[in-house]
């Protein structure tokens, strides 16, 4: 019998059966390797420091945005490890009939975040060749950090649940660009060209360099968006509250997500930052926030039992499992709109 594979991701059954027994020889300079929820490997690097590796693509998001992307994508995996991204590997594929003007703009805004951030280029590919559709990267982004600094996507019992106030707002921005036809019904041309100009809130590389002082760990809610909690749950042998009250989104945003009746706790929200927070440390951390113009909220917190609850109008109920992710079939046949 043939299984097809969903789009985006694959799934954590398949990491787990396929992928995870089939990597190379053991080195025990590895600290952490591939494993469900760690979006990084850490590895040794001196008697001081950890070396933190991610790597991640860039492919179906508007021409526009694909250098700024190539960056924020795998840099903000690092950055939720607690490390400044520091070297990055850029590989660039685009399909025949690309514009020399293409690669130009998105060298630009590539060299623009690595210029602000103190990130070099070391290497990479590129290249233009017939099997490719559309212009995609697949960037490796590296960053040190010393070993008592290391922040691992782990949380203790009592651990307060601070989230950065972007949830829905990648699947917002990609509707603006893919479905602005449909959004017209919605939103004022000025509102859309807001929603475009936002993208540029889809990293957690400031939020995570601004968090890192105050809290215990952090993840990027991509695809499944706050169900990301059930990993970080999963890893820490703990359970979780969250309050649906305390949830704080755009209002551009709730009404996009609204019109495509999408849930914000399992819809795609790149950029958002999941902060694992002791609770002496969450007022300090949301004043730091505020100071650096990021709006953030308590929404929840870790518990001792397993349950993993959302809290809505008084009444308990299961928090939401990812299934499939609006966003990747946004641009795709897959995707169904109002």
């Amino acid at each position: 019998m043939k299984v097809k594979l969903p789009l985006g991701k694959l799934r954590n059954d398949v990491l787990r059966d396929v992928v995870f027994p089939n990597l190379g020889v053991e080195d025990m300079r590895v600290v952490y390797g591939p494993r469900e929820g760690f979006d990084s490997a850490v590895l040794e690097y001196d008697c001081d420091h950890y070396l933190v590796v991610a790597t991640d693509p860039t492919l179906g998001v508007p021409g526009e945005t694909f250098g700024f992307f190539s960056y924020h994508f795998a840099a903000s995996d690092v950055a939720v490890f607690g490390a400044r991204p520091r070297w990055l590997v850029v590989d660039i594929l685009l399909p025949p009939g690309s514009e020399r003007a293409f690669i130009e703009k998105a060298m630009r805004d590539l060299n623009a975040e690595c210029r602000k951030y103190g990130s070099s280029i070391i290497g990479g590919h590129s290249g233009v060749y017939p099997t490719i559709t559309e212009p995609t990267s697949t960037t490796t982004a590296m960053g040190l950090v010393k070993r008592n600094e290391l922040r691992l996507p782990l949380a203790k019992p009592g651990d307060r649940i601070v989230v950065t106030g972007k949830v829905g707002l990648e699947f917002a921005v990609s509707a603006a660009y893919f479905r602005e036809k449909e959004l017209r019904k919605l939103l004022s041309f000025r509102e859309i060209a807001r929603l475009k100009r936002s993208f540029r809130f889809e990293t957690v590389v400031p939020d995570a360099l601004t968090a890192k002082p105050f809290v215990r760990g952090m993840h990027d809610a991509t695809e499944g968006g706050l169900t990301a909690l059930h990993e970080i749950a999963d890893n820490s042998g703990v359970g979780f509250r969250v309050y649906a009250e305390r949830l704080q989104l755009d209002p551009m945003v709730g009404k996009v997500l609204d019109f495509y009746g999408l849930d914000p706790c399992s819809v795609s929200s790149t950029g958002t930052l999941i902060a694992i927070v002791p609770p002496e440390n969450v007022g300090s951390l949301i004043a730091e926030f505020n100071k650096n113009g990021i709006i953030a909220f308590e929404l929840g917190e870790f518990t001792a039992d397993k349950k993993r609850l959302l809290i809505e109008n008084g009444e308990e109920k299961e928090f939401p499992t990812f299934k499939s992710d609006p966003y990747v079939e946004l641009y795709g046949e897959g995707f169904t709109s109002p």
